[in-house]
């Protein structure tokens, strides 16, 4: 459809703008060829695409279509065990300061199985190894009843970004420069299930080589189907989870979800996860089970 095709392209502008930017500063250290000023042109172009207008942007297709939000789909919880929420669509929309991706109604969590397990952030050390983080490994599951329809986890885990010289490379470098690469670069390793209904749910971080299941594979609600890691623009080991409209994230809407037994936790909010007791992806509800 149209605006599938101009989100699309709004995209691909904005990467070709920011490829500019570093053509031109890498061509300005070896010539003096464009003026000082010019140089950040490309980049203030970027930021007005990829923080204006994608920030933004109406709201999903129903949402623009009805003039109103649709009701949170109740799904199993995509882990077991004691976390903690974090960028929670439950205090800000969209939750991560952007659309794209699909990611209006996104949310990071953490695992912490006791206070203080997870490693604290500072000036030192300036990375960690992921084994550090209790979230390393631990088991992905299935939110529902589903249908694989994407997996990716050829991308490698990196060292946690949990210190203040990491994390402003983590934004200024590394974050950049994955933009470049699309979805695939900025989700990392992931899985994408069909959860019926015009549903995806999409995980992403994922860790390299921990997928068990492949497209066209059906999967139970509570299934196992890959381990949490540290791929792509990700600080520390954590599993970031969202669900779309459609099954590409360079073109999908964000759509809200809760929870059964939990709801949506809010930033900062610790809780427990038990084992899934649906088995299918309910429809439209007005709040948590």
């Amino acid at each position: 459809m149209p605006s599938t095709s101009i989100r699309k392209l709004t995209a691909l502008v904005a990467r070709i703008f920011l490829l500019t930017f570093f053509g031109m500063v890498v061509t300005n250290f070896f010539v003096d060829y464009f003026a000082y000023w010019l140089t950040w042109a490309p980049l203030a172009l970027w930021a007005l695409i990829e923080f204006g207008i994608n920030r933004r942007r109406p709201g999903t297709k129903a949402e623009r279509a009805t003039g109103s939000a649709p009701g949170p789909v109740v799904i199993a919880a995509p882990v077991t065990g004691r976390w903690k929420a974090l960028n929670s669509p439950a205090d800000k929309v969209p939750s991560h300061g952007t659309r794209t991706y699909g990611q209006a109604y996104a949310i990071d969590i953490v695992a912490e199985p006791a206070p203080g397990a997870r490693p604290g952030f500072g000036w030192w050390p300036l990375a960690r190894g992921n084994a550090d983080f209790p979230a390393f490994g631990v088991p992905l599951l299935a939110v529902a009843d589903a249908t694989v329809v994407h997996t990716d986890d050829r991308q490698r885990d990196h060292l946690s970004r949990t210190s203040w010289l990491a994390v402003g490379y983590f934004f200024f470098v590394e974050g950049a420069v994955r933009a470049l690469g699309g979805a695939r670069r900025v989700v990392g390793n992931h899985v994408i299930l069909d959860l019926g209904g015009g549903t995806y749910a999409l995980y992403a971080h994922v860790r390299r080589g921990s997928l068990t299941v492949r497209p066209g594979d059906r999967v139970r609600a509570g299934q196992q189907f890959g381990q949490c890691g540290n791929s792509g623009n990700s600080t520390e080991p954590h599993v970031h989870f969202q669900l779309m409209d459609a099954a590409d994230p360079e073109a999908a809407d964000g759509l809200p979800f809760t929870w059964q037994g939990i709801g949506v936790p809010a930033n900062g909010e610790t809780f427990e996860a038990a084992p899934a007791t649906v088995a299918h992806a309910e429809g439209a509800v007005s709040g948590p089970a």
